[in-house]
């Protein structure tokens, strides 16, 4: 396991992979009980894995209490990051959302399930269409100086929130945000348009979750559409359901064949060496039901593609931009004066 720091802008060290926490529990009708739990987070510590992501509603709070338990006494070599929002328990109207209320009530609540008297990274979960940036900045600002937190940051917020309220940390003096959090992989590339180039401009770390596509890139759905995210109504999964799905497929499986490596760890290996090209830090977030799942993990670890497997991926998993990103793209060339090929750009995007 290799280790990096979470973005340009902090010294938190992590491990290049996260573990996912959302199997950890049984209360939603499906994950990974106490004992195999334990035996996943044992197998991720014992391989160098320290960071570690998890969320309130996550098995209706199981998962933090869980993933207490197993910290101990060796709680401060974890990185912990984990999220509000949703709430643990009954979706009640005082108990979630991005309130300064719930904030508070919130970080209360996962500090005593995790048994810690502070969370590395905290993060919003989601918008909640209805609390100001500046609310929930004020907040986590707040959580960081009175040592509640270390690191916050916004999950699954569209680009333009995340760099506004950025930009708004910045300029009011407030505790920055360090870290972006959206779903990425070779199924779903949607982050290309904005978030992806936003977070390597500002310095932000992100967090990938759902990497294997809901266990599409493994392969399976084409034996079965039960998947290992099957029992959580279908949600996150991703399906052969359009024509690039099934080349993104086709071509996962081809290059599996001639690497030896299994499909799952091909899209890993891909999505690690998308990292190495980025110019900010991209930690896939692994959310294994089990041990073996756990191990073909990090079998991808191992797995190195040559330039033409990588562009072949690439070139499957591509998605359109659109605009006005296309329209850049074909003026570049007039904005440098038709001297594109001569000009050094910047190493780290312009933002």
């Amino acid at each position: 396991m290799r280790y990096t720091t979470f973005g340009r802008n902090t010294g938190l060290r992590v491990s290049e992979y996260a573990l996912g926490t959302a199997n950890f529990g049984t209360l939603w009708g499906g994950g990974a009980n106490r004992e195999e739990s334990r035996k996943i987070f044992e197998r991720f510590a014992e391989a160098g894995g320290t960071f570690l992501d998890s969320a309130d509603n996550y098995q209706v709070g199981e998962s933090e209490k869980l993933l207490g338990e197993f910290l101990g006494a060796d709680r401060d070599h974890f990185v912990i990051g984990t999220k509000f929002t949703l709430g643990a328990g009954r979706a009640r109207i005082s108990h979630t959302g991005n309130s300064r209320k719930n904030i508070r009530r919130s970080v209360e609540a996962s500090l005593k399930r995790l048994g810690t008297d502070h969370i590395d990274l905290y993060w919003a979960h989601l918008p909640d269409s209805v609390t100001p940036l500046e609310e929930i900045l004020g907040a986590l600002d707040d959580l960081v100086r009175a040592g509640k937190i270390l690191y916050a940051g916004l999950s699954n917020f569209p680009a333009w929130r995340v760099s506004r309220a950025a930009t708004l940390a910045e300029l009011r003096g407030l505790n920055r945000l360090v870290g972006a959090q959206f779903e990425y992989s070779l199924a779903e590339r949607g982050a290309d348009r904005e978030l992806l180039p936003m977070a390597e401009a500002l310095g932000l770390g992100t967090a990938l979750w759902s990497p294997l596509g809901g266990g599409l890139l493994t392969g399976k759905y084409r034996q079965s559409r039960r998947g290992r995210l099957s029992d959580w109504d279908g949600q996150a999964i991703r399906v052969e359901d359009s024509e690039q799905r099934t080349e993104i497929l086709d071509c996962v499986l081809a290059v599996a064949e001639e690497t030896g490596a299994s499909a799952g760890q091909v899209a890993m290996a891909w999505l690690r060496a998308r990292a190495a090209r980025s110019a900010t830090t991209m930690v896939p977030v692994i959310g294994p039901r089990t041990v073996d799942q756990l191990e073909d993990y990090f079998g991808s670890l191992e797995v190195a593609l040559d330039d033409a497997q990588f562009d072949r991926l690439e070139q499957a998993g591509a998605v359109r931009l659109g605009q006005p990103h296309e329209l850049i793209a074909g003026h570049r060339d007039a904005a440098l004066g038709r001297m594109s090929g001569q000009f050094v750009r910047p190493t780290t995007p312009v933002a």
